[in-house]
């Protein structure tokens, strides 16, 4: 298991959407990360998920960041 945010980010990601943030610069990656790491942190809603799955909690912050990249 990814230990660092971008690792743990990317493993959180769908099949799909990491394949391409794989591709982008590390600078974005980490940028993404970041804010993954934000909306876990931040959202209510993610802590009482993150209780019961912690997988779904972070897949859920992880398809946010990303929806919000458009």
């Amino acid at each position: 298991m990814p230990t660092d945010a971008v690792g743990r980010f990317l493993a959180a990601l769908d099949p799909q959407r990491r394949e391409a943030v794989a591709g982008r610069p590390r600078q974005e990656q980490e940028r993404l990360a970041a804010a993954w790491e934000e909306e876990l942190g931040s959202d209510d809603e993610l802590d009482t998920l993150d209780e019961l799955s912690p997988p779904a909690a972070e897949a859920e912050a992880a398809r946010r960041v990303m929806d919000r990249e458009g």
